[in-house]
């Protein structure tokens, strides 16, 4: 230990130059064995969470991930510091600023780590049965990060030593400026809030924006709502422009008004018109999941006999309606046969008047 002793002799910033020996040694030390260690240990608890089924380990694993190179380096810089018990004050001020600015970053990237699997954990399991919650869920989850890092600045404001108070004030006015030259975007944000908090739609609604669009909802964003069409390609709507619109919203549907109307031919006999509304009246009433309305000889059209029925199928499916009417088509169709009732079809009949014979008088 002569060296130590020789080193001593020399002294800088109040410290001999075997404390900032020590304190290197230790730094660096510090930060290779910390470099080394959470791979490791990251490595360990995904083999880990590959054989669990909790979620736990995954959330270890993903801080363990967060950790950043640079959080790493201040850290390993403070403890050595820690080893110069004689710094000038104005030195050890500044390694405790850029010490508590480094925790604060690092420890709002842990926060946002939390917040996100949370956030993810419980849009996964309320998604297929409470799809408006978890929507609103996930706004209110970007508003919390929003939030975060808006207190995360300030702090690293303070202590840096600058004054947050006439900062806000002077970013008001710069806001105001902002905010008009992105009223566009900031007016697509707004009505995401609208969409997230008033749920006119949720994520696997399907609707039908102004008559021309249908589709499922698959994300409600800050700017933008996607939705899957029937022909499989992605719609991407802004959220001012979707407001504006007329959105038809299916999946809330309770039951589905049907109306259909059949025409016989002229020449069906009176007794079995006056039999055709009872006839469609119990091939409709002998289907299940419906509500019969009414049957009835509804109109004499140009070539048909015009018959109206109307029932409501109690469920919003509309492959379980197309079903229904399927069945209730096949079975007319069978009972006209068997009673002999011809369905009627575009026809023109021709009368021909024979001219009547002149009578000549003699």
């Amino acid at each position: 230990m002569d060296w130590l002793e020789r080193l001593d002799q020399y002294h800088f910033l109040g410290n001999s130059a075997g404390s900032w020996t020590i304190a290197v040694l230790v730094a660096v030390g510090s930060l290779l064995v910390l470099r080394a260690l959470l791979p490791l240990v990251s490595r360990r608890i995904r083999a880990i969470s590959a054989k669990t089924s909790t979620r736990f380990d995954d959330l270890i694993s993903q801080l363990i991930d967060q950790v950043k190179s640079w959080f790493l380096l201040v850290l390993a810089i403070w403890l050595g510091s820690l080893c110069l018990p004689n710094l000038p004050v104005r030195y050890v001020q500044v390694l405790r600023s850029i010490a508590s600015v480094a925790f604060i970053v690092q420890g709002a990237l842990w926060a946002s780590v939390l917040l996100v699997f949370s956030i993810r954990h419980f849009v996964s399991q309320r998604v297929d049965t409470d799809a408006a919650t978890a929507t609103s869920i996930t706004a209110i989850g970007f508003l919390a990060k929003l939030v975060l890092w808006a207190i995360v600045v300030v702090l690293v404001l303070q202590n840096l030593g600058i004054e947050v108070a006439p900062l806000i004030a002077g970013l008001g006015v710069g806001g105001i400026a902002l905010a008009l030259a992105s009223q566009h975007i900031l007016g697509d944000l707004f009505a995401s809030f609208v969409i997230l908090l008033d749920k006119p739609f949720v994520i696997g609604d399907f609707i039908v924006v102004g008559g021309d669009f249908s589709g499922t909802i698959e994300y409600v964003g800050l700017k933008t709502t996607r939705v899957r069409s029937l022909s499989g390609e992605q719609v991407v709507f802004a959220n001012t422009d979707l407001l504006k619109s007329r959105v038809r919203n299916y999946k809330r549907m309770l039951e589905r008004r049907v109306v259909f109307k059949i025409g016989v031919t002229y020449r069906t006999p009176h007794e079995k018109i006056a039999a055709i509304p009872g006839i469609l009246r119990s091939i409709v009433e002998s289907q299940r999941d419906i509500r019969f309305d009414r049957a009835h000889f509804f109109a004499y059209g140009d070539f048909a006999l015009i018959f109206e029925v109307v029932y409501y199928v109690l469920s919003s499916d509309y492959a379980r309606y197309m079903d229904i009417q399927q069945a209730i088509n096949l079975e007319i169709h069978r009972r006209f046969e068997a009673e002999k009732i011809a369905f009627a079809h575009p026809t023109q009949t021709v009368f021909l008047e024979q001219p009547k014979s002149e009578i000549v008088e003699k």
